[in-house]
């Protein structure tokens, strides 16, 4: 044996056992390398052991057919074999048939495309197709090709709230219902609609037993208590009654909505791509495990509402915070959009796996741009968020487009529509009379609204372009990015991940949970007194 090698393998530790390790010479490992080899053997019980010169080491048995070989050493520590299935809380997984306590967030504009939310499902992982910003009929394609390829899930759709184009977020609720889609992620919810109830009491009805069955399931994704709160507690009444009085939902739904949550699970939305409140996850997370426990004391459901945790989830160390903190589940995002399944161009793709932490801003939102809310977005490479905000500062400025200065609306035009506005205006009106034609009559005689329109036709096209690759369009991309891009691609460099093309969103998932499994079981080794190298703790990128 090499006593400078294993002299020096970054184990130690001060505590004396009296227990005693026997086996075979060939389970022990002394040296770095196969020190390492030994922690990655998740589904093996490991002993760490010091031998009789004082060097620790890891053995993976114990025991031995031949007396001969029969070594004794002390017994320090333990590590139980621990699989990354069993990351989270059971209850996600058996609720939503899964294998992993593993979500794809939903991201607008089908990003989290269709071939995402099949790779993932068929993997034993949740995914939610982003549903946001799409028309009915396109939605309904999507629901076709999922159903088809997972029949019994797994599987959800996003709801977003949209209070700009309330027809848009009915009609998706209506298709849902109609469709059978019985998972919902419920996102960007200020407060509770009449839509989002309608879709939790329509599926409730009572078992021979007496227990309530929720058929509708709801995954509701928010940033702040308050919100919360409303989707940990019961329907309203008073939005139940006029279900009711409308003959939407049934009297006895309604009576059932009373005493169920609006939701069966949160997921903590913290500093995320996209829609985000930039709240830190480790002050989020907390308050609303509290505040769950609050309302569970209060209420006594059967069954408590579950938390996830989603926001800066890119690396295996922050999964493992996150399940430390209480998290149930974890839920990805930015990263997933850098993968070849994503509804992203290459060119997005490209761009992604190059950023930093530091490569992204914040800039106006198209689906909320009059209330001023921004979202999250990757400035490397793009002019978006400064020609956003351009946008936005006008908007504010003037009553509508003819108030503009001439100097600065040929500006506006020439640099980032590359038409004139009443071109960007009559192609507003095709755009809307498909989609929600109210949109336009509500702006016939607001010259304000009118503006508003104009501008989010940018804002929303440039997301579009972002996705579709389209040439000539690039310093206007809109790529939404949070800072776990840059966590994520400075954890995969040197490896096959580091290039966008080999990115599987099931590889990444099965790396990420690898990994802090992996991690776990090393912080499990640290409360028994051993030292570990930081060697050790950088976990390897293994799927």
């Amino acid at each position: 044996m090499n006593t400078t090698l294993t002299k020096n393998n970054g184990l130690k530790t001060a505590t004396k056992s009296t227990s005693k390790w026997f086996g075979a010479s060939s389970f022990a490992k002394y040296t770095k390398e196969e020190i390492k080899q030994q922690f990655e053997k998740l589904d093996k019980q490991l002993f760490v052991i010091r031998n009789q010169e004082g060097t620790v080491g890891v053995a993976d048995g114990m025991g031995t057919a031949s007396s001969s070989d029969l070594q004794s050493a002390e017994l320090i520590g333990n590590i139980p074999a621990y699989a990354p299935e069993a990351l989270g809380d059971p209850s996600f997984r058996a609720a939503y048939g899964l294998k992993y306590n593993y979500m794809g967030g939903a991201m607008a504009n089908g990003i989290s495309s269709e071939d995402l939310v099949i790779a993932l499902g068929k993997a034993g992982m949740l995914c939610s197709f982003g549903a946001g910003g799409l028309i009915p009929s396109r939605i309904e394609q999507a629901i076709d090709k999922i159903q088809a390829a997972l029949p019994n899930g797994p599987y959800a759709f996003n709801l977003i709230h949209s209070p700009n184009e309330v027809a848009l977020e009915r009609e998706a609720c209506e298709l849902f219902l109609k469709r059978g889609v019985k998972v919902i992620e419920a996102s960007a919810f200020m407060d509770l609609t009449p839509f989002v109830v309608k879709f939790r009491a329509a599926g409730l009805k009572k078992n021979a037993d007496g227990s309530i069955h929720m058929e509708n399931k709801i995954i509701a994704k928010v940033s702040r208590l308050e919100v919360a709160e409303k989707f940990m507690r019961p329907a309203p009444k008073t939005i139940l009654d006029k279900l009711v009085a409308e003959g939407q939902i049934t009297a006895e739904q309604a009576t059932l909505a009373l005493s169920v949550p609006m939701a069966d699970d949160i997921t903590v939305e913290a500093d995320s791509g996209g829609h985000t409140d930039n709240r830190p996850l480790v002050s989020l997370l907390p308050s609303v495990l509290l505040l769950r426990n609050r309302i569970q004391d209060e209420l006594n459901y059967p069954e408590q509402v579950r938390v996830g945790a989603a926001g800066g989830i890119s690396t295996p160390q922050s999964v493992l915070a996150a399940f430390a903190m209480g998290a149930a589940f974890v839920v990805t995002g930015s990263i997933n959009q850098a993968c070849l399944e994503s509804g992203a161009s290459d060119h997005s793709r490209k761009v992604l796996a190059q950023a930093g932490m530091t490569d992204i801003m914040m800039a106006p939102a198209s689906d909320m741009f009059e209330l001023g809310v921004k979202l999250q977005v990757l400035k490397k490479g793009t002019l978006f968020a400064l020609r956003a905000q351009k946008l936005y500062d006008t908007y504010n400025a003037y009553d509508g487009i003819d108030s503009i200065p001439a100097k600065d609306r040929t500006t506006l035009e020439k640099t980032i529509f590359q038409d004139t506005l009443e071109n960007i205006w009559k192609m507003c009106i095709e755009f809307f009379q498909e989609r929600d034609p109210e949109q336009i009559t509500r702006s016939e005689n607001n010259p304000k609204r009118k503006m508003a329109l104009i501008f989010r036709w940018y804002l929303g096209l440039s997301s579009s372009w972002a996705n579709r690759g389209v040439k000539g369009r690039e310093l206007d991309y809109q790529i939404w990015c949070g800072p776990a891009m840059g966590a994520f691609n400075e954890w995969v460099k040197g490896t096959p991940l580091e290039q966008w093309e080999n990115r599987k969103a099931v590889d990444v998932a099965h790396a990420l949970f690898n990994g802090a499994a992996y991690l776990y079981r090393l912080q499990y080794l640290e409360m028994q007194g051993v030292q570990i190298d930081g060697k050790y703790k950088a976990a390897s990128v293994r799927y």
